[in-house]
C-alpha cells in the first residue's frame, strides 16, 4: 500500500507566492507524466521529509491533490545551497503497470582485498540508470567488491539484473583498484599512463518513450 502525501494545487504562480509558500514551512512541486496533465502544487516539508524517509528515494507515493489521488515517484529536487533544505521537488506520475527510468543509488559493499594490499579503490559511477516497473525499483543497488585485487574492475555488465534493466554499456566501470604508484601520480598532479574511466552523469527520470 503506497504511502499518501497531502498536496494543494497551486493557483498563483508568482515569484512571491513561492516564496510565501517555502516561508509556511511548504515545498514548491510540479506533477507531470505522459498520460496527465503537469500541474504546480505544493506539499508540507515535514510531510514530505517523512515520507522520503518512509518510502525511500525511489517508493511510490500516493499523492493526494485537494482529494484526487495519483501514484507518484520522487524524480527530482532542488536544494538550497548554503541552508540544504529542499526548496522544489519533481514528482512522475505513474502506472504500476507501466516501466518507467529511474537513477538509483550505487553502492560498493564490502572492503576490497585489493585496499588490504595497498590499492586505492575508485568509483566513477555512483548511480545506475535503469528501467522497470515501479514497484520493483530497488532502493538502492549494492555491488560486493570484496574479492577485487589491484589492477581488477567491475563493469556494469558483470551487475546482476533480475527485474530491471540497465541503461549502461557493459562495458562502463563500476569500480576499479589503482595500484599504489597510480595514484601517487594521479596526487601529484601526473601524466597517467593508459588514463582512466569518464564520469558519466546520471540521468533524469522519465517514463518510458517519453522524448
Amino acid at each position: 500500500m503506497s504511502t499518501v502525501l497531502q498536496a494543494k494545487e497551486r493557483k498563483e504562480l508568482r515569484r512571491s507566492e513561492l516564496r510565501k509558500i517555502r516561508d509556511n514551512g511548504n515545498i514548491p512541486a510540479v506533477v507531470y507524466g505522459a498520460k496527465v496533465e503537469s500541474k504546480p502544487v505544493f506539499v508540507s516539508g515535514a510531510d514530505f521529509t517523512k515520507t522520503i524517509r518512509t518510502v525511500g528515494r525511489n517508493g511510490i507515493i500516493s499523492l493526494d491533490v485537494d482529494g484526487s489521488k495519483q501514484d507518484v515517484i520522487l524524480t527530482a529536487y532542488q536544494e538550497n545551497a548554503i541552508k540544504k533544505e529542499v526548496i522544489h521537488v519533481d514528482f512522475l506520475a505513474v502506472d504500476k503497470s507501466s516501466k518507467v527510468t529511474v537513477d538509483v543509488r550505487l553502492v560498493l559493499a564490502g572492503e576490497a582485498a585489493g585496499v588490504k594490499d595497498g590499492g586505492v579503490l575508485q568509483q566513477p559511477l555512483h548511480q545506475l540508470s535503469i528501467t522497470t516497473t515501479p514497484d520493483n525499483i530497488p532502493p538502492q543497488i549494492e555491488v560486493d567488491v570484496s574479492h577485487l585485487q589491484v589492477g581488477e574492475t567491475i563493469l556494469a555488465g558483470d551487475i546482476p539484473a533480475f527485474d530491471f534493466t540497465i541503461n549502461h554499456e557493459d562495458s562502463e566501470v563500476i569500480a576499479s583498484i589503482l595500484p599504489p604508484k597510480v595514484e601517487e601520480e594521479i596526487n601529484a598532479g601526473e601524466q597517467q599512463e593508459g588514463g582512466h574511466p569518464d564520469n558519466e552523469e546520471g540521468r533524469e527520470t522519465e517514463p518510458e518513450g517519453k522524448e
